[in-house]
């Protein structure tokens, strides 16, 4: 029997030491949640390993320093609304909640429906409906009926440009964090409104899996 706990502490200790954890409110969030629960049973084994894991569809989930620096990014805090585009297994949102000292609401998209169905069941199981609200969709396009969002967090490598659809539902003083496919890799960047316009601030480079969207 693996002991996750342990194995948990150990891990957000060495993304403390590396930098990456630099609050109190994402430590605590990374400690809340048990990655191991988002993660199908083959792959429990490696749930506290810092390395993303492929799950279905040839989609991943996060390494745990990516999903921890993406939080430090944003800011969060109790009582924002936040959009998640790839909602993947639910481990992302589930951090994000705890961030927000369970205080708030996420709306977050997956483009796979059986991967959806997957993240809802473990965020069921959690305790985390009501905070957390699944949608099946093309995640570039956002959820205009519950904009303006005061934080979007964007999973998957956007083409070379914020989707515009994504940055109108962004508040005029709200934080996108969001991965940027460049012409030869991939930039993380943190996004703010400035008159209406984007501005763009580099932070590293990343591996995302492509976002997937529609042609309409």
């Amino acid at each position: 029997m693996i002991d996750f706990e342990s194995a948990r502490r150990r891990l957000v200790s060495m993304l403390k030491d590396e930098g990456i954890i630099k609050s109190d409110r994402v430590e605590r969030a990374m400690l809340s949640v048990p990655r191991e629960e988002f993660l199908p049973n083959y792959l429990r084994l490696y749930a506290y390993e810092d390395t993303p894991l492929e799950v279905m569809y040839g989609q991943t989930i996060s390494a745990p320093h990516m999903v921890a620096m993406m939080c430090e990014l944003l800011d969060l805090k109790p009582g924002l609304k936040v959009l998640e585009v790839g909602t993947g297994t639910g481990y992302h949102a589930a951090v994000c909640a705890e961030a927000m000292e369970r205080r708030g609401t996420i709306y977050t998209i997956e483009y796979y429906p059986g991967l959806a169905l997957y993240a809802t069941q473990n965020l069921a199981r959690l305790g985390y409906l009501g905070i957390v609200h699944v949608f099946i969709g093309d995640g570039s396009k956002g959820l205009p009926k519950y904009a303006p969002f005061d934080r979007i967090l964007v999973t998957a490598a956007a083409p070379p440009k914020v989707p515009p659809k994504l940055f109108e539902q962004l508040s005029s003083d709200g934080i996108m964090v969001i991965p940027i496919e460049e012409r030869f890799t991939q930039v993380l960047y943190v996004v703010t409104k400035e008159d209406g316009v984007p501005h763009m601030r580099p932070v590293t480079y990343v591996s995302f899996v492509k976002m997937r969207y529609s042609e309409e």
